[in-house]
């Protein structure tokens, strides 16, 4: 039984959304976010499958570039900074603050899980009010491996100082539940607006509509 639940944390607990006002003003259409978001996750994907490393934020402005070229614009330096800066400042989903303090009430140990650098991930959590909830915030890049590869699921539990099948990863990404699950560990799938399973791919125990929905699946089974 999983003792220790691992966060992704960009769009599982925090909200993405918040960047559309900063792709307004560069692209003139806070939509673009999305493509760009799509675009980094490839861009990553193609970098991890082919045996590359690049850190997450680097990859973020090739996406970022390679979306404005999409779209026949050339982005300054400034404009690429100024969204890319964001990332630092999303806010929490609103269920996210009530659900983690749910969890740990409830002795459930708590880490986080990101693609982003361990200083980003850093900064990314404590601005948004949550890194004091965490016992551990961890990092793809320690290990030179970008989720959903199956070496940082490893590193966490090596870190958290638990097995494997004693983890359970909550993600809003279909890749990263079938990468978590592959790697040997639990599975939740917050199933925010627009986010689907993967049929190809078992289905976790636990899946919700938001992370309170989540939280409560979990306490009820015992983690």
């Amino acid at each position: 039984m999983p003792r220790v639940i691992v966060f992704d944390v960009n769009e599982t607990l925090l909200d993405l959304g918040a960047l559309d006002p900063r792709f307004e003003r560069v692209f003139g259409d806070g939509s673009i976010r999305r493509e760009w978001f799509q675009q980094l996750l490839q861009s990553a994907l193609v970098a991890t499958v082919t045996g590359s490393y690049s850190d997450f934020g680097t990859i973020g402005g090739a996406a970022l570039r390679m979306t404005a070229a999409r779209h026949g614009m050339e982005l300054s330096d400034e404009d690429q900074g100024y969204i890319l800066a964001g990332m630092r400042e999303l806010p929490p989903h609103p269920e996210a603050p009530a659900a983690l303090d749910r969890l740990r009430d409830a002795g459930i140990r708590l880490a986080a899980l990101t693609n982003s650098t361990e200083e980003v991930a850093n900064a990314q959590l404590s601005n948004a009010g949550l890194a004091d909830r965490f016992e551990r915030i961890l990092s793809a890049d320690t290990v030179k491996r970008l989720k959903p590869a199956p070496e940082p699921y490893r590193a966490a539990a090596e870190s958290l100082g638990v097995e494997m099948g004693e983890v359970r990863l909550v993600a809003a990404h279909a890749w990263d539940v079938a990468g978590a699950m592959r790697a040997g560990c639990a599975a939740a799938f917050v199933a925010r607006p627009g986010m689907v399973l993967d049929p190809l791919v078992q289905t976790p125990d636990v899946v919700g509509a938001d992370l309170d929905e989540v939280a409560s699946l979990i306490i009820a089974a015992g983690s």
